[in-house]
């Protein structure tokens, strides 16, 4: 056989071959060689076609490809070759091409014009379509986002001829999405900084998309250092997000994530801004049954206990003293920086200490004489505020008050009483024992000792009052 007639057959023979296949028919193949325009696909069977080099890169013109990648495409010219698609271009959409699109699942590029009820109208070329509104993204987001937008759409009904067609972005999506999840996973690695987009807000935090299909949570108490009441006002959905993994639970298929830990920790600051006994401003943010949460600066946070309020004789009478989003005067009581706590206790009005002065809390030792105020009533004796922070216990044998009096009538939750400090223990609550009898016995002595020292008192007729006796009583013996 002469060499024109091996080069005819095997023209002929690849004529043949290229007949085989068919316009829409769905292709895969290797990219052999990689053009200025199109790219070079071996199909099989000597087989090979062509595709624009468009169509293989992404939205930031990058080349997705390189020679030896495997590729999936869709045929849509047998003529002068076999060209290739990935997508059908908005321009070129023909009714047969739709069709063919709607048979083999080939994306079209179509452009969203307007809403129309329940979702948008999207034309491709000459031909409308429907897009229901959760078709159009994996997300929600605002149906002004997206006219004007050029995007592809599946298919997923042809109807009279494709005079009525519904078509579908999110599959398309979804499809990708399912592609990149693995990917995606890999990288999402505690510590890992990454990008997503708000899927969703719940008042507990916001579902961020990492990508893939692959979401993570952004918990409330990880969106800033200071107390978030609306998360809504934080973050919105379909809005870009930079974000920290800060767990992986790859058996639940949880992602933990954090706004907050972007920026700094102000509790690093606090060793050396904040000190006990120092006066700061704060402002009220939450009343608990417990205590009021009180802000000191974004992201700290002090705690005015219940126990640190003077008792008012009324129960949770505490609580009429401080409202939420009151600013106010604190005095700082205690810092913890290891469980970042910090105790603090809301100065009374007019105070000097509010104004500024220079602490001047009595000292709680044994033997000082002090005066506090009722705070409860118990079995065993009458607890009394004596600053905040410190209360103390008098045992009923310590009241003063007869066994068969009524203690609370004698000493009213609220009131104020004179004590004498009996001990005081170094242990963790500073256990503080006091007396009110202790006062009244200190009392008498000092009037008996101004008695005897009276030296203008002159003696009674007959026997004598029992005044003069107990003088004469307690006076310095004669020798």
């Amino acid at each position: 056989m002469s060499e024109s007639t091996e080069d005819f057959a095997a023209l002929f023979e690849a004529s043949h071959k290229a007949k085989r296949f068919s316009r829409g028919q769905s292709l895969e193949g290797t990219v052999v060689a990689i053009g200025p325009d199109v790219a070079f696909i071996d199909i099989g069977g000597k087989g090979e076609a062509t595709i624009e080099l468009g169509e293989l890169k992404d939205d930031e013109g990058n080349l997705e490809v390189a020679v030896g990648d495997r590729i999936q495409a869709v045929l849509v010219s047998t003529e002068g070759g076999l060209t290739l698609s990935r997508r059908l271009a908005r321009g070129a959409a023909t009714g047969r091409q739709l069709e063919d699109a709607f048979q083999t699942g080939l994306p079209v590029e179509g452009k969203v014009e307007g809403e129309v009820k329940g979702g948008y109208e999207v034309r491709f070329a000459h031909q409308r379509a429907f897009c229901p509104f959760s078709q159009i993204d994996t997300l929600r987001t605002e149906p002004s986002a997206h006219i004007g937008r050029v995007y592809q759409f599946r298919i997923v009904e042809f109807k009279e001829g494709g005079k009525n067609l519904v078509v579908s972005r999110r599959a398309l999506l979804e499809e990708q999405q399912r592609a990149n999840a693995a990917d995606v996973r890999q990288s999402i690695v505690v510590g890992a900084v990454i990008t997503g987009r708000v899927a969703s807000v719940r008042e507990f935090g916001a579902f961020i998309d990492l990508g893939g299909g692959v979401q993570g949570l952004l918990h409330v108490s990880e969106m800033g250092w200071s107390r978030v009441a609306d998360t809504s006002a934080m973050v919105k959905p379909g809005e870009e997000i930079t974000v920290k993994v800060l767990r992986v639970d790859d058996d639940k298929q949880k992602i933990s994530l954090g706004l907050k830990q972007l920026t700094d920790d102000p509790w690093s600051r606090v060793q050396a801004t904040y000190e006990i006994g120092q006066v700061h401003t704060g402002r009220v943010t939450k009343v608990a049954d417990f205590g009021a949460f009180v802000e000191l600066e974004p992201g700290i946070e002090g705690l005015a206990h219940a126990s640190t309020f003077a008792p008012t004789g009324r129960p949770q009478g505490w609580s009429t003293l401080v409202a939420p989003e009151m600013t106010w005067a604190f005095e700082i009581l205690s810092i913890d920086l290891e469980k970042k706590r910090i105790g603090v206790a809301l100065l009374p009005e007019g105070s000097a200490r509010a104004g500024g002065a220079a602490r001047s809390q009595p000292e709680i030792v044994p033997g000082a004489r002090l005066t506090g105020k009722v705070e409860r009533h118990e079995k065993f004796g009458v607890f009394v505020f004596l600053a905040p922070g410190r209360t103390g216990l008098i045992p009923l044998s310590e009241t003063g008050v007869a066994r068969e009096a009524d203690v609370a009538r004698a000493l009213p939750r609220g009131s104020d009483v004179e004590v004498v400090v009996l001990e005081v223990e170094d242990l963790p609550g500073h256990r503080i024992r006091l007396s009110i009898k202790a006062v009244q016995d200190a009392h008498e002595a000092q009037e008996v000792r101004e008695y005897t020292d009276r030296e203008d008192v002159g003696q009674a007729d007959g026997f004598g009052s029992l005044a003069d006796k107990l003088r004469g009583a307690l006076g310095p013996r004669q020798k």
